[in-house]
């Protein structure tokens, strides 16, 4: 993925009250930060952030972290976080093989998977974020009873993903490859390429994951 770099992102970013700058010295302790004892959910790839701080909005019973490896991507989410007053949300400048080095084993309740780069060229598959790999490192995390909810617009990426994730030991609860008309849609929250893609006419997939 090539990303156009914003010139003091990464200022921004080492500056920012919503970023967390030392995320290992929370491991196992992240309510600590958040001051409760809500459950944690996070979201990998979380892009400019609209999921995850529509659902923060939502759900203010629940503690969210959003995870964000591109600075120039997590720039524009903490511009948008700026206007917003909420408790129960912070950020991680982070690569989703770091989770277990910063989560404790338990710590996480869910992860949330939107619209990740579909890697389509097979040497590339173990960068998929539904990939046997990265399903190994969402097992270090979750609680017991943990998910792992999943969308994409990629039709092969999705055809992928429900192979790879049982592979990996992991169950598919349900699943749809047209989620805006059917029943997962309840209260669903869409993501900006979600919006894009469904305007566009694309059927969105979606599925949940457990161990």
């Amino acid at each position: 993925m090539r990303l156009r770099h914003i010139p003091g992102a990464e200022e921004a970013i080492a500056e920012s009250p919503y970023v967390v700058q030392e995320p290992r010295q929370y491991r196992g302790r992240f309510r600590d930060l958040f001051g409760n004892e809500n459950p944690i959910r996070i979201e990998v790839g979380m892009g400019k952030g609209r999921f995850i701080m529509e659902m923060a909005q939502t759900h203010p019973e629940m503690n969210f972290i959003g995870v964000e490896r591109y600075s120039s991507v997590l720039l524009r989410a903490l511009q948008k976080r700026a206007e917003l007053d909420l408790p129960n949300i912070f950020f991680l400048c982070i690569d989703a093989k770091e989770l277990p080095e910063i989560f404790a084993p338990g710590e996480v309740e869910r992860i949330y998977l939107n619209f990740s780069d579909p890697w389509p060229k097979d040497r590339h598959a173990k960068r998929r974020l539904t990939s046997p790999d990265f399903m190994k490192v969402y097992d270090q995390v979750l609680a017991a009873g943990g998910k792992v909810e999943f969308k994409t617009d990629n039709q092969d990426l999705f055809s992928y993903s429900l192979e790879s994730i049982p592979e990996a030991g992991w169950k598919i609860e349900a699943s749809t490859r047209d989620l805006h008309h059917d029943p997962m849609a309840e209260g669903n929250v869409m993501t900006e390429y979600e919006m894009k893609f469904s305007a566009l006419g694309n059927p969105i997939c979606k599925l949940i994951a457990s161990r």
